[in-house]
């Protein structure tokens, strides 16, 4: 893998300064399956962007309006438990994840459904086509923290579901450059972080078992800006 340059990861806080509280986030791993292989769509985030230059999976912050909209389908119970005790808040995970990559990659994770009154953008979009988020057609896949010390923190949540029980057209927003299925060994070449190719290395490991859902799930965070990951 051609890890991603120092200059284009979040910068330190200053010397004394309080760690910045990191800020939910999520992003939608989406597969397509070629032969007896896997693709997965990544792009390249802007230069000035947080992990500017480097191939990211579609995602970002969790908006307030995620929490609020309805849904066609619900996450599975126990992932939702997983995520938080809180249900609303737990469901703002992947419902960002559907939004964010509805917004960046043009393809909507939906089916039939009400959202009911909204004045986000983008969910008003989607709504006014009849539509909700398919949430019971996601996978989990794993929880990431960004380090301490970096200025720019996310609580993240990362989720995978197949470009098969999605619509629209590949094209998005034009937030990633290089938008592309690619065979998921010819993205670990890609410029990465360390937290994007875990999560890649973790669905080629769980595809040897059909991506099935598994009872622990890992946990990828930092010690003194070193990557630790657990199980749980």
């Amino acid at each position: 893998m051609r890890r991603a340059p120092p200059n284009t990861l979040p910068g330190l806080v200053e010397p004394g300064q309080k760690p910045v509280r990191p800020k939910d986030s999520a992003s939608l791993i989406v597969l397509r399956r070629n032969g007896d292989g896997l693709d997965v769509l990544m792009g390249r985030r802007g230069k000035k962007a947080v992990f500017g230059g480097v191939y990211v999976f579609p995602g970002g912050k969790v908006d307030a309006a995620d929490r609020k909209v309805g849904f066609a389908s619900d996450l599975q119970p126990h992932d939702l438990k997983r995520i938080s005790k809180d249900e609303n808040r737990a469901r703002g995970f992947p419902m960002a994840a559907v939004r964010e990559a509805f917004e960046e990659t043009g393809l909507l994770l939906a089916g039939q459904g009400d959202l009911g009154p909204t004045s986000h953008p983008s969910w008003s979009e989607i709504g006014g086509k009849g539509l909700a988020p398919e949430l019971g057609k996601l996978g989990y896949v794993g929880h990431a923290i960004t380090p301490s010390k970096r200025k720019f923190r996310f609580n993240a949540r990362f989720f995978f579901a197949w470009e098969e029980h999605m619509s629209g057209t590949l094209g998005g927003s034009g937030e990633l450059s290089d938008l592309d299925f690619f065979p998921l060994d010819e993205a670990l070449k890609l410029p990465l972080v360390d937290v994007t190719e875990f999560m890649l290395l973790e669905v080629k490991r769980r595809a040897e078992e059909n991506l099935a859902p598994r009872e622990t799930y890992p946990f990828f965070s930092y010690r003194t800006e070193s990557p630790y990951i657990r199980y749980s």
